[in-house]
């Protein structure tokens, strides 16, 4: 089958849930989604650099300039798994307090390690959870952020619903996340880089092809900018708006819990 940037799989009567482009049962997919970050862990940020030749920094300093974090923010990062969002808000509000979230204990351990090894021990809380049941109260923080996370969820709406309840009047939800290609032409350099490089850097620098196969495929199956921005709204969130970048390769979502 042949796949562009606008197209997915056709959806099944009744979905469960998908993981990449194949069809499991709603319980499974969490913990297939933990296993790929189980295996990734070690490698994951070079891997994030050698995929888009380090503009993931850029994209991530987009999503810091958006939320212009300052004072004494209480952000929640979900998906923050190597801390990498989190070390560049502290680097940003050196008063902030930012909570790290993570389905997966490796990641949280990487991202643990980095801080200790960058001196960053103040203003960081590890916490392992579920995006779709936030062991946290309702209305305790000014920002939630979630990079290139949501689209692992297993119910995006539930994700966003939690999102919402979390945060205080007043509060931020911001998504960085891989979306859909809006330049002609480049879509389909994009299909070929991504269904025949990623996985084979998968294989040979994180040592794990299937990993990075499911990567490419959760990122066709994740919902368009317009799609997502109507998740946002009916989750209950207002002023919604978002920012291409790289010509859609990856955008950032906003929204504001009034």
């Amino acid at each position: 089958m042949t796949l562009d940037s606008g197209s997915r799989p056709a959806e099944p009567a009744d979905p469960d849930a998908w993981f990449g482009f194949r069809r499991v049962a709603a319980t499974d997919k969490g913990s297939l989604v933990r296993r790929v970050f189980d295996s990734v862990a070690p490698r994951y940020d070079l891997m994030n650099d050698l995929m888009s030749g380090g503009v993931h920094r850029l994209w991530k300093a987009a999503l810091l300039d958006w939320l212009a974090p300052h004072g004494e923010l209480a952000l929640l990062d979900v998906a923050g798994g190597t801390g990498d969002v989190a070390l560049r808000v502290l680097a940003r509000a050196p008063r902030a307090r930012v909570t790290v979230l993570d389905a997966n204990e490796r990641m949280l351990s990487v991202g643990r390690d980095r801080a200790i090894d960058r001196g960053v021990v103040a203003g960081l809380d590890y916490v392992t959870g579920d995006a779709e049941a936030l062991p946290v109260a309702a209305r305790s923080f000014d920002a939630y952020t979630i990079a290139f996370g949501l689209r692992n969820v297993t119910r995006i709406d539930a994700a966003l619903a939690e999102a919402r309840r979390v945060l205080k009047p007043g509060g931020r939800f911001l998504c960085l996340e891989f979306s859909r290609v809006v330049v002609p032409g480049l879509a389909a350099l994009y299909d070929a880089y991504s269904f025949r490089i990623l996985p084979e850097l998968g294989a040979r620098v994180a040592r794990d092809r299937a990993a990075y196969q499911y990567l490419v495929e959760s990122i066709r199956r994740f919902p368009p900018q317009e799609e997502l921005a109507d998740l946002m709204r009916r989750a209950g969130f207002e002023h919604v708006r978002y920012r291409n970048l790289s010509g859609g390769i990856a955008a950032i979502h906003s929204g504001w819990r009034v």
